[in-house]
């Protein structure tokens, strides 16, 4: 018997290179649409990122700076005020004295300590008191100092007291050999002239300046014009030391500027200072963190209030926060980097996929343009064949009818003849059957619902590929019940899904020397239906590809050898009949499709009464 399934035709088969040639291309091309994907992407959110987070970074750091620079020169005039008022407040003590105690009475030694005592109840601001007379001498003295016999004649304070009235020094030695400062306030009384001397405690003065100190890294202190210190610094040096910034930095009443500790070691040893620099300039050595020094004069007298702490510690909160901003940026820079990636990747694999199942469709419809081309080849195969056949079998009746006539043919001869006309009868309607079912699988004609015994046509669908299933070693074996009632539905189609299911059984045997194929039909009462099962005993499906094996174009077979749709369309026929149509596999042991098709009485199925009625006289 002749199958459609043994129709092999010639397939033209790209070379090997060919197909390495166009997936290279495909995968170049893939290439380039990701890099485009991820640039555009990163274009369009990390540089507005990147422009709105440098912007805001730029803004807030240079805000925070002037308001920390701000809180810095507030806070130096603040304890500039307080050095001022404490010593502007210790005159006005002394000039409170000086007006209203008259000079005998502050010579009196007792006196003289009671005032004392009264000018320091608040606190230890005055070291020692004394009361010198017009010529430069002691006439009265408290304090822990032998005094009493010096002169002060000679001394820069008293020609500058005596010249201005009130003078506040700056730190000297004097006859004490110890570095202090004094107040000194000139009384007048008729013509007579004294001065009253207070020595303000430096350590006092010092603990007052401390306060201003900020941070680890911070330190106040007071120098004069000179650039002397009048206090002692935190961390290194000493009062009456040269302090080591040059005092040419410090220009106007107040003001900030940034130094370099080690580079300013210059303005005291110049030599020093070149040989750091040649250092820092060779890379030899590194130069400590800046510093931010805050200035602010007094106005008597003619002291600066210093303020320095390191840069680093000054703006760490600030820095902190800018870095914390910082890491956030790239911290999202970095997290769009990484879902633009896999954005890009998702966008191409889902092009490459619609590209692939663009490709499969366009396959499938090659092939199925192959298979319609094949179709109308078989009909016009069949068409031909069956020209011949009558005429063979026109002479093959001409034959025996003159053999009969003829009475001088010997009678062995005769019925040797008639039998081999016979056998020429037989193959004859053999080579007729094949081409009608050729003819009738190859015709595309319009659904037409009829009564069709299910039965038939399996047989019909089995003796079509039966020579095709003996051919790869496959067995068919068939178990129908029989007088099974007939359904409703276009024979054409239910072909259509036996074949699919039986040469799908037979391709599942792919690879092996031998197999079987079980058919069975059986009636159910319970559902009013008739099942069909078509068993294989073949390679089975897996159950990642069970759960697919009726989706349109989804194949496990190699490229050229199944078109996907088979399953498909067989699911859309039974589907549309009413029925069902399931399926069990194991892997390497089979698979069984099993078929429920619903049987309708005449008023349901739609066929006219009167064609029942021709079809059941057909039949008897």
């Amino acid at each position: 018997m002749f199958g459609v399934g043994g129709l092999m035709f010639g397939q033209t088969k790209p070379a090997k290179g060919v197909n390495l040639q166009a997936s290279d291309l495909h995968t170049r091309s893939y290439t380039k649409l990701l890099r485009k994907f991820i640039l555009v992407s990163v274009t369009c959110s990390v540089l507005p990122l990147l422009l709105v987070g440098w912007i805001s970074y730029l803004y807030y750091s240079q805000f925070s700076r002037s308001r920390m620079v701000d809180h810095f020169r507030r806070n130096v005039e603040y304890n500039r005020r307080i050095v001022e008022s404490f010593l502007e407040e210790r005159a006005s003590d002394l000039r409170l004295v000086a007006s209203t105690h008259s000079l005998g009475f502050l010579t009196d030694s007792s006196n003289l300590r009671e005032t004392f005592h009264i000018l320091n109840r608040e606190g230890s601001y005055f070291a020692d008191l004394g009361v010198i007379g017009e010529a430069g001498k002691h006439v009265a003295y408290v304090g822990s100092y032998d005094l009493m016999d010096k002169d002060y004649s000679v001394t820069f304070w008293f020609k500058e007291v005596m010249v201005k009235g009130v003078y506040i020094s700056d730190m000297f030695e004097g006859y004490r050999k110890t570095p202090h400062f004094i107040i000194a306030v000139l009384c007048s009384k008729g013509d007579t002239n004294w001065i009253l001397r207070g020595t303000i405690d430096t350590e006092f003065l010092s603990s007052l300046v401390e306060t201003a100190r900020l941070g680890q890294t911070g330190e106040v202190f007071l120098v004069n014009r000179e650039g002397v210190y009048q206090t002692s610094p935190r961390f290194k040096g000493k009062i009456m030391d040269k302090m080591p910034l040059p005092m040419e930095s410090f220009t106007g009443e107040s003001g900030i500027i940034i130094t370099d500790p080690i580079r300013s070691m210059g303005s005291v040893a110049p030599e020093i200072g070149t040989l750091i620099s040649d250092l820092l300039k060779y890379g030899v050595m590194q130069s400590r963190s800046q510093q931010i020094v805050a200035y602010s004069w007094l106005k008597d007298p003619e002291w600066m209030l210093v303020v320095k702490q390191d840069f680093s510690e000054v703006f760490e909160d600030i820095n902190h926060v800018n870095m914390a901003i910082l890491v956030l940026l790239h911290i999202s820079i970095l997290a769009i980097l990484i879902v633009s990636v896999f954005t890009a990747r998702y966008m191409i694999k889902a092009i490459k996929k619609r590209d692939q199942e663009a490709e499969g469709l366009n396959r499938q419809l090659m092939q199925t343009s192959k298979l319609a081309s094949i179709g109308e080849l078989a009909a016009g195969v069949a068409h031909e064949i069956n020209n011949p056949l009558a005429v063979i079998l026109t002479e093959s009746q001409v034959m025996r009818d003159i053999t009969e006539e003829e009475q001088s043919v010997d009678g062995n001869f005769k019925e040797e003849l008639v039998q081999s006309l016979s056998q020429v009868d037989a193959q004859v309607q053999r080579c007729s059957h094949i081409t009608q079912n050729l003819l009738r699988f190859s015709r595309r004609m319009s659904a037409s619902s009829q009564f069709v015994d299910v039965n038939v046509a399996l047989k019909n669908v089995v003796g079509l590929l039966e020579k095709r299933a003996n051919t790869c070693g496959v067995q068919i074996s068939l178990d129908f019940q029989e007088k099974l009632p007939e359904i409703c539905t276009d024979p054409f189609e239910l072909e259509q899904v036996f074949l699919n299911l039986i040469n799908n059984a037979i391709d599942a045997h792919e690879g092996r020397p031998y197999g079987s194929i079980h058919i069975a039909t059986r009636f159910d009462s319970t559902r009013n239906g008739l099942v069909a099962t078509v068993a294989d005993t073949g390679s089975g499906i897996s159950d990642e590809d069970i759960e697919r094996v009726f989706d349109p174009f989804y194949t496990t077979k190699p490229v050229g050898q199944g078109t996907g749709l088979g399953l498909s369309i067989s699911y859309s026929i039974v589907r549309h009949m009413g029925g069902e149509i399931s399926v069990r596999s194991e892997v390497g042991k089979g698979t069984e499709f099993t078929l429920f098709f619903p049987c309708l009485d005449t008023e349901q199925s739609g066929i006219p009464e009167d064609s029942k009625k021709d079809k059941l006289d057909k039949k008897s």
